[in-house]
């Protein structure tokens, strides 16, 4: 396939071409970018040093540079995810007003463009877990991450009586797993589904389970 041809991640990784900025963070963020190009349609097993770096304007040796291994690259990728997750989760993390059901929908709307641009990412690092112990312990520490931040609001929203009285930490558990897989499935693959029915499904699934409202 020619390069001209090849399947292109929309995102790109900062600094890319800044004068201002670092060669070394320049070539960092090439790496990455290069990553997230290879994984928009290739599974992670079929990743190499080489097919990454043959992406870049750099020699193979600046890999180590700034990378021990391809683990690393992915685990630095997972990481931004988690980032700009929890970046458009904060107004419903947030939220002290008395209509969190409100707040919760421009979250999970964020979170849906999110895995809108990076569900290529999520199913391929999703996919390797299966097999590779280093990155399904990094998945599993990234979804620890929302179940403990979705339980601590929940248990906040039940002291201050919005929410129902149940256990909190099992119903976090779940809805974020429901979030992650169908996420997955909408957008891993291609062509990737309309975001706004799933946002719809995962608005509604959210709000009556938490907040006990029909009105979604």
């Amino acid at each position: 396939m020619s390069n001209s041809n090849k399947l292109k991640s929309p995102l790109r990784v900062s600094p890319q071409s800044v004068p201002t900025v670092s060669k070394s963070a320049r070539t960092r963020a090439a790496i990455l970018n290069a990553a997230l190009d290879f994984l928009w349609s290739h599974p992670y097993r079929e990743m190499t040093i080489a097919s990454l770096m043959a992406e870049t304007d750099v020699g193979r040796s600046a890999f180590y540079l700034h990378f021990k291994d391809l683990h690393e690259v992915m685990e630095t990728l997972l990481e931004m995810l988690q980032g700009e997750i929890f970046e458009v989760a904060e107004p419903w993390m947030a939220d002290v007003s008395d209509d969190p059901a409100a707040v919760l929908r421009d979250s999970l709307s964020g979170l849906v463009r999110v895995g809108h641009e990076r569900g290529p990412f999520m199913r391929a690092i999703t996919d390797a877990a299966t097999t590779d112990e280093r990155l399904e312990k990094g998945w599993n520490q990234f979804l620890e991450g929302f179940d403990s931040a979705g339980t601590v609001r929940i248990e906040a929203d039940q002291a201050r009586g919005l929410t129902a009285d149940f256990d909190a930490q099992p119903v976090a558990y779940a809805l974020n797993r429901l979030n992650a897989y169908t996420l997955i499935q909408a957008f891993g693959q291609h062509p990737r589904q309309d975001p706004g029915p799933v946002c719809e499904a995962l608005t509604r699934i959210w709000i009556s389970t938490l907040y006990s409202r029909s009105d979604t």
